[in-house]
This record gives C-alpha cells, sequence and structure tokens, in this order.
C-alpha cells in the first residue's frame, strides 16, 4: 500500500494553503487503497484537529512516505531523498533563485513532478490556483485604486473568510468612469472577471475601450491578438504567436492611452514581445496610474514590476523617471503597483477546495494507476538523479552555464 504525506509548508514567507482538504484526504485514503499522513502544521488554514476529525494521522515527519505532496517550494533540508516529490519548483524557466533547489533535488535522488508541469495530451494544465490568483488580483486592484485617490475602504481579501463573504465587500466599491484593461484569456483573467463583474462593472469590447467615452466603469479583456502585431504587417495567427513570438511586435501602446488601471493576467514568454517600456511610461499620453500585475514577471514584459510585493505590504509605488521603487502613496506622477507573487494565498481555504478536486479527479488516478495518457511522466523533471529527456534543457541551467 502506497504511502502519501502532506508536508508542513516551509517557505517563508508562509504559505497557508493545502494540496487537499481534511475531506479530500479522507476521500483520497478511502477510494484509493492508500495511507495518507498529514505532517503537523501550525500555519495551515485548515488544523491539525480538522484532519484527525476526518479520521488522518498527524505525525512530525513524512520520511516514510511513498509520494509526498506540497504547495510552494520545499526548503532544501527538508527534502526527503529517494522519494517523490509534488510542488512548485518554480525552476522550469530557470529562475536563478531556484537552481540550487534544483541541484539538491538531483542529489537527493528524488523524482520531482511540479504541479505546473501537469498537463493533459493538448498541453493544457489540468490542476491549477490560476482562478484564484486572477479572483484575489482583481481584488487587490480596486482595493488599491481606492487606497490610492482615497474613495473606499475595502477589507483586504486575507481578513475575509472566504470568497463569499469578501463578495459582501462589492457594495462599497464606488468607482468614477474609469477604464479597467485585463490581458489574457485563461483561468486567472477569468478569475478576475468574475470580480469586476461581481463589482457591477460593466463589460466592453476592446474596440469600444479604444473609441467610445462612458459614463460608467467599464473593462475590456485583451486576448494577445488585441496587443501584438506581425512585424511584417501580415495577418496574426495565434498558434504563430506562440510558436513564433519573436515575428511580432507589442501593440498595446494604443491601450495604454485610455487606460486607467491594468490588470495584467497573461503569461508571457520571454521571447515575446513586451507590453510597454519605461520610456513610454514617461510620454505624456500614457494614463495607466495603477497595475496588478497578477503575472509578477519581474523585470518582464512590465518594467514597472522591480519586485514583488508581499500580502502585509501588497504596492508600492513605481517612479519612471528614476526607473526606481519608491514607497507607496507618495507622488500622484507615481504608477502604484500590486504585485504579490502569492496571491491565492489570501483566500486559502477556497483555492485549496479547489486545487485538491483537481488533484483527486485528474491526478490521483494515472499517479496511483495506469498513466495510459503519459500524464505523470510528461510531468516528471527529475527521476534518478537525472533530468528527464523532456527537462533536459535545464542542463545548462543545473551546470550554472
Amino acid at each position: 500500500m502506497k504511502k502519501i504525506g502532506i508536508i508542513k509548508e516551509g517557505k517563508v514567507p508562509i504559505d497557508r494553503r493545502v494540496p487537499l482538504t481534511p475531506q479530500q484526504a479522507k476521500q483520497l485514503k478511502e477510494n484509493f487503497d492508500v495511507e495518507v499522513v498529514v505532517q503537523s502544521s501550525d500555519i495551515r488554514c485548515f488544523s491539525d484537529d480538522d484532519y484527525r476529525n476526518a479520521g488522518l494521522s498527524i505525525v512530525e515527519s513524512v520520511e516514510d512516505c511513498d509520494i509526498i505532496l506540497g504547495v510552494k517550494e520545499v526548503p532544501m533540508d527538508k527534502l526527503v531523498p529517494n522519494k517523490t516529490h509534488f510542488f512548485f519548483s518554480h525552476t522550469i524557466k530557470k529562475q536563478d533563485y531556484n537552481r540550487d533547489l534544483l541541484r539538491t533535488i538531483l542529489d537527493k535522488n528524488i523524482q520531482l513532478i511540479d504541479w505546473e508541469t501537469l498537463t493533459n495530451e493538448n498541453g493544457n494544465r489540468i490542476i491549477a490556483f490560476g482562478r484564484w490568483a486572477g479572483i484575489v488580483g482583481a481584488y487587490n486592484g480596486l482595493w488599491t485604486y481606492g487606497k490610492r485617490y482615497n474613495l473606499f475602504n475595502l477589507r483586504r481579501a486575507h481578513e475575509c473568510f472566504d470568497y463569499e463573504d469578501l463578495k459582501t465587500e462589492y457594495t462599497k466599491i464606488k468607482l468614477p468612469n474609469i477604464k479597467i484593461a485585463l490581458t489574457g484569456g485563461g483561468r486567472v483573467t477569468k478569475g478576475a472577471m468574475e470580480v469586476l463583474l461581481g463589482a457591477g462593472i460593466s463589460q466592453v469590447t476592446p474596440h469600444e475601450f479604444l473609441t467610445e467615452r462612458f459614463e460608467e466603469p467599464v473593462f475590456t479583456q485583451l486576448n494577445s491578438r488585441d496587443y501584438n502585431r506581425r512585424k511584417d504587417g501580415a495577418e496574426f495567427h495565434r498558434n504563430e504567436f506562440y510558436k513564433n513570438p519573436e515575428l511580432y511586435e507589442g501593440d498595446f501602446l494604443k491601450y495604454a492611452k485610455v487606460t486607467d488601471v491594468l490588470i495584467a493576467c497573461a503569461f508571457w514568454d520571454p521571447a515575446a514581445p513586451v507590453l510597454f517600456h519605461r520610456e513610454d511610461i514617461i510620454k505624456d499620453d500614457f494614463d495607466i496610474r495603477i497595475i496588478a500585475d497578477i503575472t509578477c514577471d519581474i523585470e518582464g514584459s512590465i518594467p514597472s514590476t522591480k519586485k514583488p510585493s508581499t500580502i502585509d505590504d501588497p504596492i508600492y509605488d513605481y517612479n519612471p523617471s528614476d526607473d526606481e521603487v519608491e514607497q507607496a502613496l507618495t507622488d500622484e506622477g507615481n504608477i502604484t503597483v500590486m504585485a504579490v507573487d502569492n496571491l491565492p494565498c489570501e483566500l486559502p481555504r477556497d483555492a485549496s477546495e479547489s486545487f485538491g478536486n483537481e488533484l483527486i479527479n485528474n491526478v490521483i488516478p494515472p499517479l496511483l494507476g495506469d498513466d495510459e495518457k503519459g500524464i505523470i511522466s510528461r510531468a516528471t523533471i527529475t527521476k534518478a538523479g537525472a533530468l528527464t529527456e523532456k527537462y533536459d534543457y535545464l542542463q545548462d541551467y543545473v551546470d550554472g552555464k
């Protein structure tokens, strides 16, 4: 019988999410004939007693487990050698800050399966927190607007018990006739749209957004084709854009001239065009004053995202004239940036339950049964002390080159 352990999250700042809620862990134990144990933790959104009451054993160590489930990166000294680990490793883009983590995983002969790499045969992710990042990110964007212009005060998302409680704050939101632009079309964007629509903000088309004036706040949702164009003037093709982004150039500035708040939800490939440059921000016709950067790509497609912010300190100002970060809400000439990099942590109970459902429905069956569709094998980054063939492009990253 396989033994599965839910690890105590060790990353700082702390993360209160779990891969499985108490009832989901009980369901896993009963439906798949596995033993499930939970490492004792005083930081989870569900207590040890919640798991005990669901019939789970609370343990101090998960070293005797075959499969270890976590959410964020596991501290290197907490990695269990010769086991299978699931967590967000943040290594597949060659992130410098996690190079040593991947080296340690290889040294400890760990089979690493990254939640981000679990996909179906069409390449679509089958488990993610994206919707909750979008929900909290858009809410934080509205919270930031209220703070910047002293219009309304909302409870922070993490001060709400859950999503239903957060929705009760919508009645406090009183916006002028501003324009809000969202980039992207996936789970994150759909989550952000839930909040904007829930707050009573009307959606308009990109064309209407550019050409019309409104007497109420509005938002538009922009897909890649709306703000990227072929360098040679030929027609935009989405599949080509994702395969060969170097053939395209950015065309976002027309929106920046009429946008008050930008909520950035779109995945960005470093080979793709950026949304805009610092030099664009300092022009007189650049109207964006608040950016909720849910993607939080540091020095990526949005030059004002110079660093991540935190749940405790969620916003900072970007001074485009000096290209520097300053204290939040200090100068009207600055852009106020919300770039919290662990947004789903603000609604940990809802986010965990949604994630756990996808884990049980989409990941556990191929993990514990027949992986005939290659879901687990495709997602395995390391095995037997080496990178798997699909991820051998990371070797120079591991080698420090």
